[in-house]
């Protein structure tokens, strides 16, 4: 068999390697690892670590994906804390929300300045938005049917006020006479009518009433031919309500 003689810097001569045998590593070369073969020995000297990277990553991925996308949100007023009936709005008892869209109710308003001083006419809960229909003024009219009015009242007995809170129906009924006379028979002027506001929830009149003078007052949402009925029923006799569970039919 022959030999290939390869000649050296130095002159010297030096056998060509055979076919299948180790080559020495070149200069420059020696303890180099291949990167495939080091991420192979990392993975295997790691091994918790690498799974425990790789369920971080899919519940990540799950997060993401049951996290809805962000809508877009407006100011809202809500209550900064409870809240009972009657109350004059001040500053500190209202805030300014960031809500979605969908959760603002007609009505509402998106500056605490335009309910300062307003006269609540329901309580309200810590967060609660506001809108016109919970103030005492013709919001509360909202949803009653067309051509319904609020329409104040003097009770003969002003302590009954008490008895009565926003939202109750109650028969108003007026009985003739007086002191000096027979009473006649008592009359239904206005039978299942939702009351909107009385003077037990105390603070001022507000947009409805122009005096002071409110108590055993309270304020009913009647039908036109109901309101009719009753404008100026006080100076006919004596009023009286009946509170009942639900409107008729």
């Amino acid at each position: 068999m022959a030999f290939r003689v390869a000649f050296t810097p130095g002159g010297g001569r030096s056998p060509r390697a055979r076919p299948g045998s180790v080559r020495p590593p070149r200069p420059g070369t020696r303890g180099r690892v291949p990167p495939r073969r080091r991420l192979s020995g990392w993975l295997n000297r790691n091994r918790r670590l690498a799974v425990a990277l790789l369920l971080c990553v899919a519940a990540g991925l799950a997060v993401q994906q049951l996290t809805p996308a962000p809508t877009n949100t407006v100011a809202a007023v809500a209550a900064a804390k409870d809240l009972p009936a009657g109350r004059t709005l001040e500053r500190g008892d209202i805030e300014t929300l960031n809500v979605p869209p969908g959760l603002v109710p007609g009505g509402s308003f998106s500056s605490e300045a335009e309910l300062e001083g307003k006269q609540l006419a329901v309580a309200l809960r810590k967060g609660q938005l506001l809108a016109d229909s919970q103030l005492l003024g013709p919001g509360l009219l909202a949803g009653s049917p067309p051509g319904s009015a609020a329409v104040p009242l003097r009770m003969a007995d002003p302590a009954s006020i008490q008895l009565v809170s926003p939202g109750q129906l109650v028969n108003v009924v007026l009985t003739s006479g007086n002191g000096s006379e027979p009473t006649g028979e008592a009359q239904v002027l206005a039978a299942a009518v939702p009351v909107l506001w009385t003077s037990a929830q105390g603070g001022k009149a507000g947009q409805w009433l122009a005096t002071a003078e409110t108590d055993g007052l309270i304020v009913v949402a009647a039908a036109a031919e109901q309101a009719r009925r009753l404008a100026g029923s006080s100076t006919q006799g004596k009023l009286f309500f009946v509170l009942v569970g639900t409107a008729p039919g």
